[in-house]
């Protein structure tokens, strides 16, 4: 059976922590009002919340245990760093509201690790990966908009949107298994690989 995987940053107990707190307050906000089903936005569990890096997709075994390895001597050879979070806005830029997530500071780190990964993948005769040429984009997906509630509730922006200034230390990636469930996607870690690691 085949695996839907790819490869992440997660999050320290201090960002999710934060962004926990975030969520309930916000809750709070629209309980206040009556919404049918529950609410006008479907949230991320804490615990599944994470920046992805590249999307790998279905893939076999041979060529899961061939991206972990992958992911491994790609993190061996980087240095840990610091990235920076911005604010929590309506994404994606440019086109109606699906989701309220959390923004990220330009980071050259973030998109060199991005693009040697990227690479690695592509240049292995593996089958995992294509080159994508949409722009990276870092975020954190903190609820996906139901659009039809969303549109009844009328939610002012100003109500949900905040700068949220948080620094974060990376230190691994991880490789990671993508559930897809009627209520959301769930997240196992395969590989946790250390930055740094390689002697």
């Amino acid at each position: 059976m085949k695996k839907r995987i790819f490869i992440a940053l997660n999050l320290s107990e201090k960002v999710r922590k934060r962004l926990k707190e975030y969520q309930e307050k916000t809750k709070d906000m629209f309980a206040l009002r009556s919404f049918s089903g529950g609410g006008p936005v479907r949230w991320t569990k804490i615990p599944s919340l994470h920046i992805t890096l590249v999307f790998i997709g279905y893939v076999d075994n041979e060529q899961m245990l061939e991206a972990c390895k992958i992911a491994r001597e790609v993190a061996g050879k980087a240095e840990p760093f610091l990235i920076n979070f911005k604010r929590i806005s309506f994404g994606p830029v440019g086109n109606a509201p699906r989701m309220i997530w959390l923004e990220m500071a330009e980071n050259r780190e973030l998109d060199d690790l991005k693009k040697k990964l990227e690479e690695a993948l592509v240049s292995k005769d593996a089958g995992l990966r294509k080159v994508e040429n949409r722009p990276f984009s870092p975020h954190i997906t903190l609820a996906r908009i139901k659009a039809g509630e969303w549109q009844e509730a009328q939610i002012n922006p100003a109500e949900v949107e905040h700068d949220f200034k948080v620094q974060f230390e990376v230190n691994s990636i991880e490789v990671m298994e993508s559930d897809l469930k009627f209520d959301g996607a769930e997240y196992a870690t395969l590989e946790s690989c250390p930055l740094g690691g390689e002697t």
